[in-house]
């Protein structure tokens, strides 16, 4: 299965892409927005070719190859959100190192206008099955599809001070919409 064929799988159909950046040139990978999968009312826009360009890992030095995943609710879905996965991916590249499970991108001001939500935090996607986590490709190597969460200012704070198992602990204990970018911070009290 190629790359797109395993996210259509689970996202839906790809319905738009975009390979140049907001001032025309070609960037070194696409994005795509996909619509009507697995999970109702939702749509996600991924990075498509990413995953060609292996990252070296900050604590194992280990390529890694990834897909940034970032799933809003439909009625939220705006013409922001190519240019934020294009930024974070850009991020990456220009670091030359992956985002790992727990990173926090942030907190940089609203993502969305009128929403409280200001950072990124990486995650496996778990609203998916566990064979949605990874994928062979073509080229022999393997990627990670990473979800691109985004989270507020305290929940930032949490994760710089407590780690991502406390943070993941405090999301299964409370189960909030993450596709919500109007949704209210978790509760973070010890």
């Amino acid at each position: 299965m190629n790359l797109i064929e395993h996210m259509e799988s689970r996202l839906g159909r790809l319905v738009e892409g975009w390979s140049v950046d907001p001032d025309s040139n070609p960037m070194p990978f696409q994005l795509g927005r996909f619509q009507d999968g697995m999970l109702p009312g939702v749509v996600t826009y991924a990075t498509i070719g990413l995953s060609k360009h292996g990252l070296a890992s900050r604590t194992s030095g280990r390529g890694i190859h990834q897909e940034l995943l970032l799933s809003v609710r439909t009625g939220s879905a705006s013409g922001f959100f190519p240019a934020l996965l294009h930024q974070l991916a850009m991020g990456l590249l220009e670091r030359g190192e992956p985002i790992l499970r727990g990173d926090v991108i942030g907190p940089r001001g609203a993502i969305i206008p009128g929403s409280s939500l200001e950072a990124f935090y990486a995650a496996i996607p778990v609203y998916y099955d566990p064979g949605f986590a990874a994928v062979d490709l073509e080229s022999g190597n393997r990627a990670v599809m990473v979800w691109m969460i985004p989270i507020g200012k305290a929940e930032a704070a949490f994760v710089a001070e407590a780690g991502w198992a406390a943070f993941e602990s405090r999301i299964a204990e409370q189960d909030p919409d993450l596709l919500d970018l109007k949704r209210s911070e978790i509760r973070l009290d010890k």
